[in-house]
């Protein structure tokens, strides 16, 4: 499978009181490059979480955002300090022993209280493994997620394969079809500048025009490129730096032919072939 360097995920675990998110961006990148946005409470699982990544990814520049939000209300039961409510209680015996008409606090008023409301406390080692879990689920996503992604870049990929390769198919026989062109032309110049023609001349004329005009070498070489751009496809993994380097060889091979034209048409193919090469480059950057 061929990943993209493009991916999102966004995951949310329930811990009672809490609740923990976890976003995961990527995009291009030569090399792994992970950011974090982490809020402080959960800063100690940023080396976790970097490990994580580095396991499960080999290139993108991946954004990785986590935080702890309070949970909706209701998700969670209600608990009472009851320590913080008996004081509250021998707090109010006490103003009501020494000012009987003052009025008793009312249960919202005391729910009000600070410190009457327990809240539910998470310890690092609980933190830790739940983001571990999510972690690991998010990443997964975001595999997909760039599975999904690298799948569509494949299928351009071989589009754009096939295109160059019916460029090649016509541009074979133009070679031969300019050498002929030529030598007419040059037996025509030499029959009018002479008197008689000279049939060694036009032989050694036509010979180094079609040894300059020869692009054989550069429509194998082209055609071997496009074999193995499509084994390494085929085999999938991490194909982008690979790729990569095929496309900066297919340019080569491209501007040699155009160099070598000796027709229009051969010009225009090789024009064609060099947008095919670049718009196959562009897709290759986003590979892993």
């Amino acid at each position: 499978m061929v990943y993209s360097m493009t991916g999102y995920a966004a995951l949310t675990r329930n811990l009672g009181s809490v609740s923990l998110q976890l976003e995961l961006r990527s995009v291009n990148s030569r090399y792994l490059d992970p950011t974090f946005r982490i809020t402080e409470e959960l800063r100690f699982v940023e080396p976790m979480l970097r490990d994580l990544i580095g396991a499960s990814l080999t290139r993108g520049k991946v954004e990785c955002r986590a935080n702890l939000q309070a949970a909706a209300q209701g998700t969670s039961d209600l608990a009472v300090n009851t320590e913080m409510l008996q004081r509250l209680a021998g707090a109010q015996a006490q103003v009501r022993a020494l000012m009987p008409e003052a009025k008793p606090l009312s249960t919202g008023e005391v729910l009000r209280w600070p410190g009457v409301m327990a809240e539910e406390t998470l310890s690092q080692e609980t933190l830790a493994e739940a983001m571990n879990a999510l972690g690991k689920q998010a990443l997964e996503e975001l595999r997909a997620s760039r599975a999904r992604e690298g799948a569509k870049l494949v299928t351009a990929l071989r589009e754009r394969v096939t295109s160059i390769r019916a460029k090649l198919v016509i541009a074979e026989p133009l070679i031969p079809a300019a050498v002929e062109e030529y030598r007419k032309r040059m037996t025509q110049r030499l029959q009018e500048a002479m008197a008689t023609q000279d049939d060694d001349r036009i032989r050694q004329e036509v010979t180094l025009f079609a040894q300059r005009a020869d692009v054989a070498e550069e429509l194998t070489r082209l055609a071997t490129h496009l074999d193995e751009v499509e084994r390494v496809l085929k085999a999938g993994g991490a194909v982008g730096k690979r790729l990569d380097f095929l496309m900066q060889e297919l340019n080569r091979e491209a501007n040699t032919l155009a160099s070598k034209s000796v027709s229009a048409e051969l010009t225009g193919i090789s024009v064609d072939l060099k947008v095919y090469i670049e718009q196959m480059r562009e897709q290759v950057q986003n590979l892993e």
